[in-house]
């Protein structure tokens, strides 16, 4: 027993030596570090720096954040002051509290993955390196940052409700239903894991398997604790208040042959948020697997097997068709269908691959032979993949976090303006006004899905004609409007103009008047603008550095 006990730990301590590898890059190259720009940096690391510097951390529920679009976004759009991840990037520099994070979530995602495989899954002690192997393997996936462990930590969380269930359950569960609701987002992935904990003890009661009223009570602990620290998004939701920007967001667009090749297409490559990295190796290994499922009968030795296997596919088919477009009667008759993006379920699939991948092996291992060596090679090539996705290999070619965010040359412009910084209002083109708002500058764009539909309205003057100019923006703003941005007709979607460009904006066609009458004073423009006289522009001057990705040439209103 001794000796089973050193040689587990000394694959856990492996596993951990692996993820500190896999993490050094944030740590060693801090700045300088290559990591996601999409819903990352564009977003979410300068809210928390905004928030900082904001002194609303805990602002009242009616609360605005001054810098961001006129002082009307609500303080409620940056969520709850309760998260860890808040105070993280409160006290500690950007980077620093970025590894910290990203260190935490991958910890948490091991251990929790690794207690459910040898607890509920796959216990004894034959399976310890194959438990290890996939647990390891969930860890270095490439969660969504801000996410945290809003899928990450769901094996913990549904390690402590299957002990709680089988009547196993101990204050060391209840301890981690607690503190998950303060370093995860309950729409963002436990909304849906706590729903299907409901689901799970509604199938249990059908059963015949009795009332089981201690894990009945731990789901309501648990969505008890939730809505405590995320009172902000409860009170959103009860007191609604004036319309916003999610009003005008209609899911319920796709003809049914599209939705059915979503289906397959969400099967087999994942989700952005949740990637799962599962199509190369995962995927063949639970193919094979259910092959000897199917072809030696082992429907019921196997049958938890099976239903992750099923549940797997449902959750694409589900989150494909609730973009279907026979929902708009529904959504039509219930507004909340739209404002609610129910097609996150499919954020359960991470837990549901990967433990499926462990259970897969499983099942080829028992088949002996080369069967077993197959199953070891699977594993091994999956962490290696999962290796070789880290940020600073796939992201090698954008900006660098430094170059991203450039605060050299943003304070030389802010010097150069020479006025406090709320005394006039600035908007972006070709740029995220995320790097204007990390820099300090009261911007009239943002990226936000929250915020009033009047705001939304108003600013739609300023791009009108552009938006008439091409469908695609035209669409994308109207119908969503989550980037309020100054978009042109020529840029369309890009937002990320590098200072090596040699393109020009021409025939831009702006709504200054508007513009001004918002507050706007100058334009930060990563191209040159041929016709800024006609848009009432004159240029100011022209920002570079060594240490920058852009070239920003500053407009002033006249």
């Amino acid at each position: 027993m001794i000796k089973e006990t050193t040689k587990e730990r000394r694959f856990i301590l492996f596993a951990l030596l692996v993820l500190a590898v896999y993490l050094s890059p944030l740590f060693i190259l801090q700045e300088n570090a290559h990591i996601r720009v999409h819903d990352n940096l564009d977003s979410n690391l300068a809210w928390y720096k905004v928030l900082a510097r904001s002194g609303e951390i805990f602002g009242g529920v009616q609360g605005v954040i001054p810098q961001i679009i006129n002082g009307v976004l609500p303080r409620n759009a940056f969520g709850t002051e309760y998260s860890v991840i808040v105070w993280l990037h409160s006290l500690l520099p950007t980077m620093v509290a970025y590894g910290v994070s990203q260190a935490l979530t991958r910890v948490v995602a091991f251990f929790g993955m690794y207690m459910l495989l040898k607890k509920h899954l796959l216990p004894g002690e034959k399976w310890l390196t194959l438990n290890v192997t996939a647990s390891l393997a969930f860890a270095l996936t490439p969660f969504w940052p801000s996410g945290m462990l809003s899928t990450l930590g769901m094996p913990l969380a549904l390690w402590a409700f299957l002990n709680i269930r089988s009547g196993e359950g101990s204050v060391r569960d209840y301890v981690v239903l607690t503190l998950i609701p303060f370093y995860a987002s309950i729409v963002l992935g436990f909304f849906f894991f706590l729903s299907a904990m409901g689901i799970f003890w509604l199938t249990d009661v059908i059963r015949k398997k009795g009332w089981n009223l201690p894990f009945l009570a731990a789901i309501a602990y648990m969505t008890f604790v939730f809505m405590l620290v995320e009172y902000r998004l409860v009170y959103s939701f009860l007191f609604k208040g004036e319309p916003n920007s999610r009003d005008e967001y209609f899911h319920a667009h796709l003809p049914f042959w599209r939705a059915v090749r979503l289906t397959f297409k969400n099967y087999v490559l994942g989700h952005t948020h949740v990637m799962t990295l599962h199509t190369l190796f995962i995927l063949p290994a639970t193919f094979i697997a259910i092959y000897f499922v199917y072809s030696k009968k082992l429907w019921k030795q196997e049958k938890i097997y099976v239903f992750l296997f099923s549940l797997n596919f449902l959750l694409s088919l589900w989150y494909a068709f609730w973009f279907y477009e026979g929902w708009l009667p529904l959504t039509k008759k219930f507004h909340f269908l739209d404002t609610f993006n129910f097609a996150r379920y499919h954020f359960l699939r991470p837990m549901v691959i990967y433990a499926s991948f462990a259970l897969a092996l499983k099942i080829i291992v028992l088949q002996g032979g080369s069967w077993a060596k197959t199953a070891k090679w699977l594993a091994v090539m999956q962490i290696l993949f999962l290796g070789l996705y880290n940020d600073e290999i796939i992201y090698r070619n954008k900006p660098s976090v430094k170059e991203f965010y450039a605060e050299e040359l943003f304070t030389e412009i802010k010097n150069h303006i020479a006025l406090p910084p709320e005394e006039y209002r600035v908007a972006s083109i070709g740029l995220h006004p995320a790097i204007a708002q990390y820099n300090g500058f009261y911007t009239l764009d943002t990226y936000n899905n929250f915020y009033p539909l009047s705001y939304k309205h108003q600013f739609r003057k300023i791009i009108e004609k552009e938006l008439v100019k091409n469908k695609a923006i035209r669409k994308y703003f109207d119908q969503w409007g989550g980037r309020c941005y100054l978009f042109t007709a020529q840029l369309g979607k890009r937002y990320m103009i590098k200072k090596d460009s040699k393109r020009r904006l021409k025939n831009l066609e702006l709504n200054t008047d508007v513009f001004k009458e918002m507050g706007g004073r100058y334009i930060f423009s990563a191209l040159p603008i041929d016709n800024a006289a006609e848009n009432q522009l004159t240029l100011e001057r022209v920002f570079q550095s060594k240490t920058s990705a852009w070239k920003v040439y500053l407009y002033k209103t006249y």
